[in-house]
């Protein structure tokens, strides 16, 4: 399940500055148990997702 999707974060700054594909959606239950998993791509030069 997809929680969030930010696309085109310049490195020297964070999540705010980039392109906001999906909006966060909070896990459902909100009970029990639930793993993250964060990746992250670079991206050479001035390519866009």
């Amino acid at each position: 399940y997809l929680h969030w999707l930010v696309t085109d974060i310049p490195g020297s700054t964070g999540a705010p500055f980039g392109q906001e594909i999906v909006n966060y959606e909070s896990p459902r239950p909100t009970v029990g148990i639930h793993r993250f998993v964060f990746v992250l791509f670079r991206q050479l030069g001035r390519q866009t997702v």
